[in-house]
């Protein structure tokens, strides 16, 4: 059954005013990464950021954002916790620790629902969404249902990571979300003596976006400093523009918000709760 068969009216998310997936056809390819420094640099250039973990199977944002703690309701409004100047909501939050989550489809479809619209996000410029990997129900239950802005695409140069990018880019296109870009992660690894080492080739994230055109973001280098600043809950992004690891996220960020002012318009206005 096709997307214009099951379609359903797409509802603003009241206060929010751009709403940025990152996706990618497959795991392993560091989609949590680019997202949660994406999340933290956009709010370093003085915008108002929310992070929502909807990878429901392996929420990684808790970890990587530094925080464990338990949310709480006022009336039937989830109130999203917060670090590093990013409102955050994530299934780890609510189901911390090792135990698998065990959910199908329509239970998967209502916790998306609840995340999006049953949490109190209050004003954002941005809420950046980390999907899971790959195709399926929660994908496509978001995508659907929330009004998305513009999507990023996460691969890295390898060709099985590129094949499962422009199924990723395919599905957007059928619901006739906006790319916003492709980003290459660990695209190159620099040794201490400065030599540029392509461990999964070279090119292939720029070459694919020029095929199925869309815009290139970028390329992320393969650095062990941004796995430790994940893994410590202080991602690499809070050193700033000026830092060599985390340049590359910031450039990111600002790529980010100059495709959106193109697609949608800078000054295209929040719903309020009023509205």
């Amino acid at each position: 059954m096709g997307p214009q068969q099951t379609e359903v009216p797409k509802l603003p998310i009241p206060g929010v005013k751009f709403l940025i997936a990152v996706g990618s056809g497959k795991g392993g390819v560091g989609k949590t990464t680019v997202a949660v420094n994406l999340a933290i640099a956009l709010a370093s250039q003085g915008a108002k950021v929310g992070l929502l973990d909807a990878d429901v199977y392996g929420p990684n944002v808790p970890l990587m954002m530094g925080t464990r703690e338990n949310p709480h309701s006022i009336g039937e409004r989830i109130q999203p916790l917060a670090n590093h100047g990013v409102k955050l909501m994530s299934m780890g939050f609510l189901s911390p620790g090792d135990k698998p989550l065990v959910w199908r489809g329509p239970m998967l479809h209502s916790v998306i629902q609840q995340f999006l619209r049953s949490v109190d996000w209050g004003e954002l410029d941005y809420l950046v969404i980390d999907l899971p990997p790959g195709t399926g129900d929660v994908q496509i239950s978001m995508i659907q249902t929330a009004p998305i802005s513009g999507a990023v695409i996460v691969t890295t140069p390898s060709e099985v990571s590129l094949e499962d990018a422009r199924k990723a880019i395919h599905m957007f296109n059928q619901v006739r979300v906006p790319i916003l870009g492709v980003v290459e992660n660990m695209s190159y690894l620099t040794t201490p003596s400065g030599e540029r080492i392509d461990v999964f080739g070279t090119g292939g994230g720029q070459k694919m976006a020029g095929t199925m055109g869309v815009p290139f973001l970028g390329e992320l280098a393969l650095d062990p400093e941004v796995r430790k600043a994940g893994d410590s809950g202080k991602p690499v992004a809070l050193r700033g523009a000026a830092d060599a690891q985390a340049k590359g996220f910031h450039d990111l960020a600002s790529a980010v918000k100059a495709k959106l002012d193109q697609i949608v318009g800078p000054k295209s206005p929040r719903m309020t709760l009023e509205d």
